[in-house]
């Protein structure tokens, strides 16, 4: 009998990595979606026959909860909701209502329905952890979380409700701190992404050499996103209820050396020019994880690297522009 799979914000990025992921085991997968009724469908356009979707919005717990008892999952995928720190900056109750109270939505519908065996993973963000000493490089798991961004708060104030609902009420809750990844798709927010797209529009003669940066000299712990939703997969088959784990690549990359990497892959001279309007209220300067306990519990290891992710990313973005 097949697994009743449910994915929230299914049509965002990671989540449509995750849709492709799933149905190539076809044979194992009932797979449904959540999306907003003005949700774009472009990232999972080539599957929408192959998938049952579902328009609902999670800030509305009575809606959910009658969502969650039509399809009565045997697990969750929570991948909606707001994933931009620079975007936090701009309204934090928006994280609130987007992250927090659609979060509990599930979680609560879940405990309404009594559906005390569906697995519900969590993905939660490094950016819980805030300003970590050097000392604490590479980021564990018992890392105080000490979030700077609302982006931050919102991530922990999740982890914590999922926590509370699998001592309270034995929900069967995973909690992954997802460190930064990238790839095809991206939205152009995002910095690597947002580099892509305007080397892509320098070669389509759409701007100007220039390409304009904000802080490159950060640090950050880069996954492939199709490593990183075939490590949910993995999560949700063999990690525990009510613990929490860090998936990432446990590897640091400047933002600059990327950008370069980036920059090398075209075959235009580009101008690297700072913008003060790209800075944040506050920037980490470094986020690298430690996914050792990860990795032990499930097999898991980064496949993708860097270059072919990086290659992949403006390939996508030449693609949208063409």
């Amino acid at each position: 009998m097949k697994k009743r799979v449910l994915i929230t914000g299914v049509s965002g990025f990671a989540g449509s990595h995750l849709l492709d992921l799933l149905l190539s085991r076809a044979q194992i997968y009932e797979l449904y979606g959540i999306v907003r009724e003005r949700s774009s469908l472009d990232n999972i356009r080539h599957n929408l026959n192959s998938i049952k979707l579902l328009n609902c919005d999670l800030v509305n717990l009575g809606t959910v909860i009658s969502f969650i008892k039509q399809v009565k999952p045997d697990c969750i995928y929570h991948l909606a909701g707001v994933s931009s720190v620079k975007l936090s900056w701009e309204g934090s109750l928006s994280m609130v209502n987007n992250n927090v109270v659609a979060t509990l939505n599930v979680l609560e519908a879940l405990r309404v329905a009594k559906y005390k065996e569906t697995r519900i993973l969590l993905a939660c963000s490094s950016e819980e952890y805030g300003v970590v000493s050097e000392e604490d490089i590479p980021i564990n798991e018992g890392t105080p979380l000490k979030p700077v961004s609302p982006y931050g708060v919102s991530k922990a104030t999740i982890d914590m409700f999922g926590f509370q609902y699998f001592s309270s009420y034995g929900t069967k809750v995973i909690r992954i701190r997802a460190f930064n990844h990238t790839g095809p798709r991206r939205e152009e927010i995002y910095a690597l992404s947002n580099f892509a797209k305007q080397i892509a529009e320098i070669e389509r003669g759409l701007r100007g050499p220039n390409i304009y940066v904000g802080n490159l000299n950060v640090v950050r712990d880069y996954s492939d996103v199709r490593d990183m939703v075939r490590g949910y997969e993995l999560a949700m088959e063999h990690c525990e209820p009510g613990d929490v784990y860090n998936l990432c690549s446990s590897k640091g990359y400047k933002i600059k050396d990327l950008l370069k990497i980036l920059i090398e892959l075209s075959n235009r001279k580009i101008k690297i020019i700072h913008d003060p309007k790209r800075m944040r209220p506050i920037d980490l300067p470094i986020i690298v994880g430690d996914n050792s306990k990860f990795s032990m519990t499930t097999s898991w290891k980064p496949q993708i690297g860097i270059e072919r992710t990086l290659q992949d990313l403006l390939d996508y973005w030449r693609k949208q522009l063409g």
